[in-house]
């Protein structure tokens, strides 16, 4: 029996099967990139919701362990050496996951780092793009009367969709026939951009062609649709 009594996270969401990774989440964009990589996988864990509306995110169990404050972190018990492992920043747990596993990443050492900075592509540029579109479209930032940032996210959000467009020209997946954890970066961002954020028209995303296609296929995945709802939401 693993023993995570060791963090204190776990007094606050108490681990019923400490054999299993421990997962630490909320359906956001960036949350569903780790519960859909699990699924996609097959490996067992816990999962345990964080509720932003009661600032769980906040509490000194959450920053023991991601001190950002931020979603998903996870516990793995079984990590390197036989020794418990905690890990925050989803783009790191996703390849800590794949090279755990042996799966979604590819073995030969190019297409290995080919994938990797597709992750990261995605971590430093459509993530902070597009929620900020939907912070300035949608949210509090829609009542501020100076456009300008607006437009400006706006802006490199379709630049941003246009580098898809060209990198899946002629391809089924970001990396050609393979299905990695690039693709998995990405699906939850640009599908939140197009439905709860509203931007669909605000960004022209039915001018594009191999990007609706590419959401699509991923979105019938059944793995994918577990994870996009893991955790469940109060």
């Amino acid at each position: 029996m693993s023993d995570l009594s060791a963090f204190p996270i776990a007094r606050r969401w108490p681990a019923r099967h400490p054999d299993r990774l421990q997962l630490y989440s909320l359906p956001t964009p960036n949350g569903v990139k780790v519960s859909i990589m699990l699924e996609e996988i097959g490996l067992p864990y816990e999962v345990h919701l964080v509720d932003f509306n009661k600032d769980d995110q906040k509490t000194p169990e959450f920053l023991s362990l991601n001190p950002n404050g931020k979603i998903p972190a996870i516990i793995d018990p079984d990590g390197p050496g036989g020794q418990p492992l905690p890990l925050f920043e989803s783009g790191a747990i996703l390849q800590y996951l794949a090279e755990k596993t042996g799966r979604l990443l590819p073995q030969d050492p190019a297409r290995r780092y080919q994938t990797i900075q597709w992750v990261y592509f995605q971590m430093g540029g459509i993530g902070p793009m597009f929620g900020q579109v939907g912070f300035f479209y949608k949210f509090a930032g829609k009542e501020i009367a100076d456009k300008r940032p607006l437009e400006r996210y706006v802006a490199e959000s379709r630049r941003l969709l246009d580098v898809i467009e060209q990198r899946l020209e002629g391809r089924q997946w970001i990396m050609d026939d393979d299905y990695t954890i690039a693709d998995i970066s990405m699906f939850g961002w640009v599908r939140n951009l197009i439905g709860f954020y509203g931007a669909r028209e605000l960004v022209a995303f039915d001018a594009l062609k191999h990007v609706p296609a590419w959401l699509e296929r991923g979105l019938a995945r059944p793995a994918v649709q577990r994870g996009l709802n893991i955790p469940k939401r109060p």
